[in-house]
């Protein structure tokens, strides 16, 4: 199976059997994700290594305006795209086989952790992995400590309070906090590309 495969397989939900071959490639691919992160996380970086070693986990070209606080932790990289302007603070933990896209502007918050895989219900096929991508619309920030589950959407110019799960979709440019994440209200303010 080649990376084209694996994201198309991905890209339309379709399940990761445990012992598959898709499962295979998912895991060798993750070694060369863990090797960058490993070497990312290893000491100091300037800004511009940084984006270097993103760009090498990613497969593309990360924009000068992205700034990315090491420790960053990602299991697979190549289902990763961010977009212009973007901050992750520090210790993130992106888990994008399943794919993240992170619109421009966008604050990640210390400690946030998006997740894009689930496992089988069944206790039998609990190797399963079923991929839902996460959405990041632009101009959004994420609180510390924030997680986001499997296949949720957050719009543009949306607020989400620190230490929030958030497991459903969260509208453009509202507020959302807690466990699981609700909505507190809305900005006030239309992030909506110009």
């Amino acid at each position: 199976m080649e990376l084209r495969d694996f994201l198309d397989h991905v890209s339309r939900g379709a399940v990761i059997e445990g012992g598959s071959e898709a499962h295979k490639f998912m895991h060798g691919a993750a070694q060369e994700a863990l090797r960058i992160v490993a070497e990312l996380n290893s000491g100091y970086r300037t800004p511009d290594e940084v984006r270097a070693l993103l760009a090498r986990l990613t497969g593309k070209p990360v924009a000068e305006s992205v700034v990315a606080f090491p420790p960053f932790y990602s299991e697979f990289g190549k289902n990763l795209t961010l977009g212009q302007d973007i901050f992750i603070n520090l210790g993130c933990r992106f888990q994008d086989t399943g794919g993240i896209t992170i619109g421009d502007g966008t604050l990640i918050g210390h400690g946030s952790t998006l997740t894009t895989l689930d496992h089988a219900i069944d206790p039998d096929r609990r190797a399963d992995m079923v991929p839902a991508p996460v959405v990041i619309g632009r101009k959004v920030w994420l609180g510390a400590g924030v997680t986001v589950v499997p296949g949720v959407t957050i719009g543009d110019g949306a607020i989400v309070g620190a230490g929030a799960v958030v497991t459903k979709d969260v509208p453009a440019n509202a507020i959302v906090a807690g466990v699981p994440a609700k909505l507190l209200r809305m900005t006030g303010f239309d992030a909506s590309p110009d």
